[in-house]
């Protein structure tokens, strides 16, 4: 895998509880094939963690919206990859933890209260999410290597 020039974890945030917004904490145990210890999206799923960019908070926050990391129920948030150009299957390496792309976007069921405030929302089409293929600890500042898997071949991404 190669590490992306520039991308890094800007924060890593779990929640008890579906349905509410994540809160930042200082590191995350990651269990494989599992999702987050403590996190309530963990589970037997292909939707064990969440990505988002910094970059597509801020574009949020250009809407008005007073919103930061976690807002978006993201279990970690990066900065410096273009997460929804990664393909299904891509793999993200961050310290020893091995996670694997299996979905871009999802439905914002019921409208959450980021698209009732101001008519959309960016996780549907610039969150995605992982199941973990390798566990172990993630925290703020770790560096982010990505693999993507072509149907062809593999092409490592600099």
């Amino acid at each position: 895998m190669n590490k992306v020039e520039g991308s890094e974890v800007i924060s890593v945030n779990i929640s008890k509880e579906k349905g509410t917004k994540k809160q930042p904490v200082e590191f995350v145990g990651v269990i494989e094939n599992f999702g987050i210890k403590g996190d309530s999206h963990a589970g037997n799923w292909h939707r064990q963690v969440s990505l988002l960019a910094i970059e597509s908070i801020e574009k949020a926050q250009k809407w008005g919206l007073d919103v930061s990391s976690g807002d978006f129920a993201e279990n970690i948030t990066t900065e410096g990859i273009n997460l929804p150009a990664l393909p299904i299957g891509t793999k993200i390496k961050i310290n020893d933890v091995v996670l694997e792309v299996t979905q871009i976007g999802k439905t914002c069921h019921d409208k959450c209260d980021i698209f009732k405030k101001v008519g959309k929302c960016i996780m549907p089409t610039e969150g995605i999410f992982t199941k973990v293929l390798k566990g172990g600890i993630i925290k703020k500042g770790d560096k982010i290597s990505i693999k993507i898997i072509s149907q062809s071949s593999c092409i490592s991404t600099h």
